[in-house]
């Protein structure tokens, strides 16, 4: 059977989709899927604690959102917003731009009253822009906006800045947060490490292509090459993890991504650096990631593939059915599955 689209698709009310996040982090509620057995428990994602056990080890993503979004004006008074996706050279960056007929090579944008300037010095067969920017340095940070996704229909606010982060973000980088970990807290994480959990870092940039959907068959989609870095410390405590009989615990979906890329045919983990266009959808082999965590994610997207792949698709698509008749929140801000 040729999977397309079409068939990770389900209905979602848009009251579902979470506007702002649950305080405290770790209080979202937490769908557990048993994969042996179908089972659903439904508890609190503090509650995690209860299901892992020691000798695993629980893998997170360390990037951090950069404030990527920014609104400026053109010399005749046309607004124009870019959303900076990578840094290309010393002050120049690939961007998106919106309304997009308006910034063509030669333009220039004008931001925070003129303290940052943008000049687009090349247009790409994709539509991106290279951006050249001059004035002050720290402006670009400075005036840079939050870049919540765009079913959060609302303007990000100061707390955003943080609250879109993950209490471990350290490499910035992404566009768009690793949402799985946004529910972890700092106590919760001792909590684990105490209990004999290892919690070893892994580096993925997300980049715009995480909100691009699929269409057609699934086969033709092609991924938007991310950069990850898996350091040798990691690559080792996984390895071990997997010899003294614990469990793999992949934080995300850009997690279970990374190490994917990164094993070999044997299961070990190797450390390393570069960029994956690894698209997972079924049916694919995991040879490295034994549990996930994960937030609820869009109907045909990439990232709810990935998670069909390790669950089936008819058992995830039964869970989001559920999740939606019990009143869960979807998406970023939303709440999580434990898959098991």
């Amino acid at each position: 059977m040729t999977l397309q689209a079409k068939d990770f698709d389900y209905a979602l009310p848009q009251d579902r989709i979470a506007q702002h996040p649950v305080e405290p982090r770790d209080h979202a509620r937490l769908m557990v899927l048993h994969r042996d057995s179908g089972k659903l428990e439904h508890r609190r994602f503090y509650e995690v604690v209860e299901y892992l056990r020691e000798k695993d080890v629980l893998v997170v993503n360390e990037t951090r959102v950069f404030p990527a979004r920014l609104v400026g004006k053109r010399p005749s008074g046309g607004k124009v917003e870019l959303l900076l996706v990578r840094l290309v050279g010393e002050g120049t960056w690939e961007a998106m731009a919106r309304p997009g007929r308006r910034v063509r090579p030669g333009e220039r944008v004008l931001f925070g009253e003129g303290k940052l300037v943008g000049e687009v010095v090349e247009m790409r067969e994709d539509g991106r822009r290279v951006v050249k920017f001059s004035g002050d340095p720290e402006a670009l940070r400075r005036l840079g906006r939050v870049p919540l996704p765009p079913y959060i229909r609302r303007p990000p606010t100061p707390e955003d800045r943080e609250r879109y982060q993950t209490v471990y973000a350290r490499v910035e980088g992404s566009v768009a947060a690793p949402t799985a970990g946004l529910h972890f807290t700092e106590e919760l994480l001792e909590k684990l490490r105490k209990k004999g959990v290892e919690v070893a870092p892994i580096v993925l940039h997300v980049g715009p292509g995480t909100f691009r959907p699929v269409r057609g068959e699934i086969s033709e989609h092609r991924m938007e090459a991310e950069y990850y870095e898996v350091p040798p410390r990691t690559a080792h405590v996984v390895n071990r993890a997997r010899e003294r009989g614990g469990r793999v615990v992949a934080v995300g979906t850009t997690s279970v991504r990374t190490l994917e890329t990164v094993v070999d045919e044997g299961g070990r983990v190797r450390p390393g650096r570069g960029w994956t266009e690894l698209f997972i959808h079924p049916p694919y082999r995991f040879r490295a990631v034994d549990v996930l965590i994960t937030n609820f994610h869009l109907p045909r997207s990439t990232l709810l593939m990935l998670v069909a792949a390790f669950a089936g698709r008819k058992r995830v698509l039964e869970a989001y059915r559920e999740a939606v008749r019990l009143g869960y929140r979807f998406y970023s801000y939303g709440d999580a599955m434990l898959i098991l």
